[in-house]
């Protein structure tokens, strides 16, 4: 594995300058903007991460306001409220994507959202190093104060406690709402595959400790947030 130095050096002779380079990396959001975010745009795009995977993201968004209806803004304490019955006429509706799991999942992730609000639901506390939340943003809390160097863990608790969570959706949910962290992106995992971090996608706990482990190292070389160094990683590998 290379250490950060060389990281650096390989994407701004690859982008042809510094300049080059910042211009091209992501900058994460700042934790008091995700503990202000309320929870109806928490589920929001945590439901538009879901009905994004594996279908053309223009395709989603452009229905995503008819999905803001129906869902009542995604109001989780509205949203949960709703039956099977009430989903099941959503499944008529042509303006929406008629996915019936997907559509379960929403109501299902309203409970999650709401859990994690009242208490019922925290990270684990050696991870986790959250303070009460005040009423509202207990969720963008928890995400908030999460620790970047333990990303990992909160994909695990993300796929665990919610629904339809796993694969890349965790991970490129908390990219859309801005915190940070890395992607395995199929160009990140070739780089990984070449730096002989893992030798095939990182699904198990034991590949994401390591992917982790370095990206702490490189983060701690050079303080640069994971995101950008995820997007740096990426383009070492042949495009």
């Amino acid at each position: 594995m290379h250490d950060y130095r060389w990281l650096h050096e390989y994407c701004v002779n690859r982008f042809g300058s510094v300049e080059a380079l910042e211009a091209r990396l992501p900058q994460p959001v700042p934790d008091k903007q995700l503990r202000a975010l309320s929870n109806d745009r928490y589920l929001s795009i945590m439901s538009l991460r879901i009905f994004r995977a594996g279908l053309k993201h223009s395709l989603v968004d452009a229905k995503w306001p008819a999905f803001e209806e129906v869902f009542f803004g995604f109001d989780p304490e509205k949203v949960v409220l709703m039956g099977g019955e009430r989903l099941e006429r959503l499944m008529q509706d042509a303006r929406l994507i008629r996915h019936l799991g997907k559509l379960k999942s929403v109501p299902r992730n309203a409970q999650f959202i709401l859990d994690v609000e009242c208490g019922a639901l925290s990270g684990p506390a050696a991870a986790a190093k959250t303070t009460t939340p005040k009423p509202g943003f207990a969720f963008g809390a928890l995400i908030a104060d999460w620790p970047v160097t333990d990303i990992v863990g909160l994909w695990h608790w993300l796929a665990k406690q919610g629904t339809q969570l796993g694969g890349l959706s965790a991970p490129r949910f908390l990219r859309m709402v801005g915190k940070d962290t890395f992607i395995p992106s199929d160009d990140m995992v070739a780089a990984l595959k070449a730096q002989k971090i893992v030798d095939k996608v990182p699904s198990s706990q034991r590949d994401r400790a390591a992917v982790q482990a370095a990206f702490n190292q490189w983060h701690a070389q050079s303080g640069r947030p994971m995101c950008q160094l995820s997007v740096m990683l990426a383009h070492t590998v042949n495009h």
